[in-house]
């Protein structure tokens, strides 16, 4: 099982209703494209943040997956020559658990809901940031909601988990025997923030995004 987390923004002039609506059709037949599974969409304004799983070996290519909205959708740089890159990819940089088996990666909550937030970082915070992440990720493997992750691109943090949480014990050592996480960690954090001065109370760090899409590995469409 591979996990993939990608950002999109709608070209200029674009309205972001406008982008919904063919990314709805795109993943209506998606299955005719390629395997994405438990797909989810978050928006906030005119970006849009991407998670998905994909059970085979071949890299899912998101702008397959959406090809209907890729002329609504602005061209990040980077891609090869020749091509339109619509979805920057976002490098995990924290995960409670990683998949080891379909079995292990099954969801239990027949009800569970995608749930997404961002943040943005200090570019001068970035490094510490995945420091303190990588080392809290191996040493306690299993310590929150077991879908949880974090992807960044750029500065900004994309955080992905589902609600209820699954909480159980990863079946698996972490690659770290030190036992460094700060316990203080709300307040080691805080300082890598730039803070949202327009958030609602309680989301000056990370920003709650509504989920405007949903597919399930099941057919389920949503949003």
């Amino acid at each position: 099982m591979k996990r993939y987390m990608y950002r999109a923004q709608c070209r200029p002039g674009v309205e972001p209703e406008a982008c919904l609506r063919a990314m709805k059709r795109a993943v209506e037949g998606r299955r005719e494209r390629c395997p994405a599974e438990n797909t989810s969409v978050f928006t906030y304004g005119d970006e849009w943040f991407l998670y998905y799983e994909c059970s085979g070996e071949e890299k899912v290519d998101p702008d397959l997956l959406f090809a209907e909205a890729g002329e609504l959708l602005a061209v990040w740089p980077g891609a090869g020559a020749g091509q339109a890159r619509h979805w920057a990819p976002m490098t995990d940089i924290f995960h409670y658990q990683r998949p080891v088996s379909a079995e292990h990666w099954a969801r239990k909550h027949p009800d569970r809901k995608p749930y997404g937030r961002i943040a943005v970082l200090k570019p001068e915070e970035i490094a510490s940031y995945v420091y303190y992440h990588y080392q809290y990720q191996e040493e306690r493997p299993g310590d929150g909601d077991k879908y949880g992750i974090i992807g960044l691109h750029e500065n900004v943090l994309f955080f992905y988990s589902e609600l209820p949480a699954t909480l159980e014990k990863a079946p698996y050592e972490g690659k770290l025997k030190t036992n460094l996480r700060p316990d203080n960690w709300q307040a080691v954090m805080d300082p890598h923030f730039v803070m949202w001065t327009d958030a609602p109370p309680g989301e000056e760090v990370w920003r709650k995004l509504p989920l405007v899409l949903e597919a399930s590995e099941q057919g389920r469409l949503g949003g």
